[in-house]
């Protein structure tokens, strides 16, 4: 059994948590990995709040282990949902994108707020709020890790907080775990790889598409939703890579969330807004990518459209094989791990 300070923060068995992939993370996929020892997470950016609550009731009803939301707070209704978090006491509340002014109330019910950055001085920021623990993203991940990678931001941000580091970006099994824990963090965050287990709602289509991928079959563009991302390198993203700007698919896309959100045109022009102002603003163009991307995001998750879809993905793809339960992967990184780090132990004595 492995005993970190992330196990301990948040009384799990293994320091291993699902990170928060908007579409791809269900209630059913978060108590699967709660379940299993782990920390799950909820992504939220789909849900309205009603329908935040109505999923962190359905967790409690699939599990008695900790569990967690993610919201980024630049999103409509970001405050609804945290204030329905905090009255449903949920365990931990990760958020990214924005300043968290709810960490006193979360700290009232005894839970715990956790910060997710991909820059090692917004890490420190983290802490310096008040945060719990800290994901820190590197460049391998699938989306929004920005330029440095996790080799050299691990040791970085351990060196310069005190609270608990969780590494993202790049790590799939249990040699990286070990790696992760030898650089200074107390836990992994796994997304690709829980991505690509039996239980995840990714479509066979991409999770086929994800086995056959090497190592070097992955995109890092703003062209998939106006911010620097890693995607999947399908027909689809090699498509927007190569488009000009998407004014018509953005108007579409713009109009589907926005009915996805059930928001009024007022309400989703208050968001706009809310994204060109805030301190990690988002501009118009960025904006347009966002919604002229999100169509094809959906139509590769759900619908397996290989011609069309879009997948964010991390370079890890290259060294995964196989779609085994969340269970069996779990039980198979913490084997490894052990393993790696009892003959990691045995050459230093050679």
């Amino acid at each position: 059994m492995f005993k970190t300070k992330m196990t301990e923060l948040f009384g799990i068995e293994y320091p291993i948590m699902l990170a928060g992939m908007n579409w791809i993370t269900d209630s059913k996929l978060v108590a699967t990995i709660s379940n299993a020892g782990c920390l799950g997470i909820l992504a939220t950016a789909r849900y309205t709040p009603e329908e935040v609550r109505k999923c962190i009731k359905e967790i409690k009803s699939l599990t008695k282990k900790p569990f967690g939301i993610n919201q980024m707070l630049l999103m409509p209704g970001a405050k609804e949902v945290i204030q329905i978090a905090i009255e449903e006491k949920v365990p931990v509340i990760n958020y990214t994108l924005g300043k968290p002014w709810f960490i006193d109330q979360v700290h009232a019910y005894g839970g715990k707020v956790l910060g997710t950055t991909a820059l090692g001085k917004h890490a420190v920021k983290a802490a310096q709020l008040g945060c719990d623990a800290i994901v820190i993203t590197g460049h391998e991940a699938a989306a929004h890790g920005a330029d440095a990678t996790s080799l050299i931001l691990i040791p970085l941000v351990a060196k310069n907080v005190k609270i608990p580091v969780i590494a993202a970006g790049g790590f799939y099994d249990g040699r990286g775990l070990a790696a992760a824990l030898c650089l200074g963090a107390d836990g992994i965050s796994m997304g690709t790889r829980f991505m690509l287990t039996k239980e995840s709602a990714l479509h066979d289509n991409f999770k086929q598409l994800c086995l056959e991928a090497t190592e070097q079959d992955t995109i890092y563009d703003t062209a998939f939703d106006g911010m620097p991302g890693r995607a999947l390198k399908s027909k689809g993203a090699i498509t927007l890579t190569k488009r000009g700007f998407p004014i018509v698919d953005a108007f579409k896309g713009a109009m589907q969330l926005k009915n996805i959100l059930k928001l009024s045109m007022l309400q989703f022009a208050g968001l706009s807004f809310k994204m060109m102002t805030n301190e990690e603003s988002s501009p118009l163009w960025v904006q347009a990518r966002q919604a002229a991307g999100m169509p094809k995001h959906l139509k590769g998750i759900y619908e397996g459209d290989k011609e069309d879809g879009v997948l964010f993905a991390g370079q890890c793809i290259g060294d995964i094989n196989d779609i085994p339960s969340c269970a069996e992967l779990i039980d198979r990184v913490i084997k490894e791990a052990e393993e790696t780090i009892k003959k990691t132990s045995l050459k230093m004595l050679a």
